[in-house]
């Protein structure tokens, strides 16, 4: 018996949208993780890019479980001595709720050229409005 192994050029991708409002946002980055990478998918190879599109809206309204918002940080460090600056989530959440999410799914990814294509497969707004109506997504359930 041989084993299918997807190829490249026959990947057809669809477009999915998740919404985020009141679900957790690990949760809603695993579920988008797993859709970029193509995990749900029956012909899922793990060398080839087989993942599909990604729309979250209602960042904004994603929730972070427990004391995350007061102890979790978001860390940066330009390279130079005293450089690390740290911003907590409850301040990230409110300004940038979209770079929150995508940090969140950017980390579940694979750190290399099959994750960096798979970023830039990822839509996110903070809203409800998206300006991907032309791809006809469809709606994608997040499981609790």
């Amino acid at each position: 018996m041989s084993t299918y192994m997807a190829k490249p050029e026959t990947v057809e991708r669809r477009w999915y949208i998740l919404d985020a409002a009141n679900k957790p946002l690990g949760k809603t980055a695993v579920t988008a993780a797993n859709i970029l990478r193509g995990k749900h998918r029956p012909e899922f190879t793990p060398h080839v890019d087989c993942g599909e599109f990604v729309i979250i809206i209602n960042c904004d309204k994603a929730v972070l479980t427990g004391k995350k918002l007061d102890q979790k940080f978001y860390r940066t460090h330009s390279g130079f001595i005293g450089g690390l600056k740290e911003t907590s989530y409850r301040k990230l959440m409110n300004e940038k709720p979209e770079k929150a999410m995508q940090l969140a799914v950017k980390g579940m990814l694979p750190h290399n050229s099959i994750g960096d294509k798979a970023i830039n497969r990822l839509k996110v707004y903070a809203g409800s409005e998206h300006k991907q109506q032309a791809q006809q997504p469809v709606p994608y359930e997040v499981e609790i």
